[in-house]
């Protein structure tokens, strides 16, 4: 199982170092004092990014490069990679004192001054590359107002570097609802490496795992359950759950499980599942050798987002054990938007290697998964760091949480509309082996 060549641009040790007695206005609430300054980074054919830029002080400047921050960066796919290597390309960093964001789509930040710095990412893919470390006079851009401070004085520092980021790709053949094929997918070839089993559970009540579908450790998984039935009466309610989708390998083995564990209900007098009362997934892997053993690796939870633009919210954690009892480790937490959909990623210093989380600094792609917006079809396609993948059976684990967050936008669908079929309950109710 061979990984694609991917490659990360990243922009790092970012910080300003102003003209003496210069003193730009921090604006209204948005930075804190030490950092009234933000810098935009464009790379051609890609969104922009944004990072807050900390002063660095004449006097103490290693100190004060301590509290330098790191851009996001680029990530670069093999046909970027194609597109890009064997000529310069240029990367801007636009510098501004003042407030983030844009009113009526002015940016509302004072243009201090800009660099401009050429990069050849020829073999980019095979090793690092720096290409600037240290500081950059801030060029003045007449086409642009800027404020009065003198941009020729200011000084930004600054590390570009490219370093290899090889990536497992998957797609699914068809929509997780349908259980189809999952592919490995290497340039032009695409071959078979997982199959996937949707099944939704009527009888499910407070999870949707079978009655011989046991989770190892039965008495510290209890705080993953959603509530305990004993003693409530039986209330009709709207809820979906009972969702479960297995993932085998080539051989027909179970290799990874996502399972509503908290069913999706809508929010007293509304018609959306809240913030307030998500529903939630595990995500299961097994647990020694009885194939009806699993253990929880995941935990994602997703509702529905109200304000000016419609959400799908979520949060995953990863499940570690904690002496007698399973934790949570916050992961990831964002909103798609649920029209046009999004990318599911986790990318971050704390990465996941099989079970554990690196507790060490670690920057690093872990995951990405495309999601449709609500209903449109959907074959998710899975991206998995090198890294963080040492079978195929870790590989499955992403899979199936990409199948969660997808499966999600449906979930999360308003009550008053109708889902298709296949994620109807079924007429009877399956149990794997």
């Amino acid at each position: 199982m061979d990984p694609c060549p991917f490659a990360r641009l990243i922009i790092e040790s970012l910080a300003l170092q102003l003209p003496m007695g210069a003193k730009p206005s921090a604006g209204a609430g948005v930075h804190p004092s030490a950092t009234p300054c933000y810098c935009k980074i464009t790379l051609k054919g890609f969104p922009s990014q944004t990072a807050l830029l900390p002063l660095s002080s004449r006097g103490d400047v290693t100190s004060s490069l301590e509290s330098a921050t790191c851009a996001p960066g680029f990530h670069l796919d093999p046909a970027a990679l194609g597109r890009m290597s064997g000529r310069p390309i240029s990367v801007r960093v636009a510098v501004y004192s003042g407030r983030m964001g844009q009113t009526c789509g002015m940016t509302t930040g004072k243009l201090l001054g800009q660099i401009n710095l050429s990069v050849d990412l020829k073999g980019a893919e095979a090793k690092s590359i720096t290409f600037h470390s240290g500081w950059m006079r801030l060029g003045k851009d007449d086409s642009k107002r800027v404020e009065k401070l003198n941009p020729a004085h200011a000084k930004l520092h600054l590390v570009v570097r490219s370093e290899p980021d090889p990536r497992f790709v998957f797609q699914f053949g068809g929509e997780p609802e349908c259980s189809p094929v999952v592919y490995q997918i290497q340039g032009n070839i695409r071959q078979p490496v997982f199959s996937c089993k949707f099944s939704a559970d009527r009888n499910s009540r407070s999870r949707s795992l079978p009655p011989n579908f046991a989770i190892s450790n039965n008495n510290s998984s209890k705080k993953w359950m959603v509530r305990s039935l004993s003693g409530e009466k039986e209330k009709p309610v709207r809820e979906r759950k009972g969702w479960m989708i297995m993932i085998y390998d080539l051989s027909g083995s179970p290799v990874a499980a996502a399972s509503v564990i908290t069913p999706f209900v809508p929010s007293p007098g509304s018609d959306r599942v809240s913030r307030s009362n998500p529903g939630a997934w595990l995500i299961l892997r097994p647990h020694g050798s009885h194939v009806s053993s699993w253990k929880p690796w995941g935990r994602l939870e997703a509702w529905r987002e109200r304000g000016p633009v419609d959400g799908l919210g979520y949060k995953f954690e990863l499940v570690t054990e904690n002496g007698p009892t399973r934790t949570g480790i916050p992961i990831a937490e964002a909103t798609l938007n649920i029209k046009k959909g999004g990318q599911f990623c986790i990318d971050k210093r704390e990465a996941i290697h099989g079970e554990e989380v690196m507790r060490s600094p670690v920057r690093g792609f872990v995951m990405g998964s495309t999601v449709e917006g609500e209903g449109k079809a959907s074959k998710p396609l899975v991206q998995v760091g090198m890294q963080h993948v040492t079978c195929m059976a870790d590989a499955a684990l992403f899979v199936a949480l990409s199948a969660a967050i997808d499966l999600s936008m449906d979930a999360c669908r308003l009550f008053s509309q109708k889902l298709r079929k296949e994620l109807c309950y079924d007429d009877q109710h399956d149990h794997f082996s």
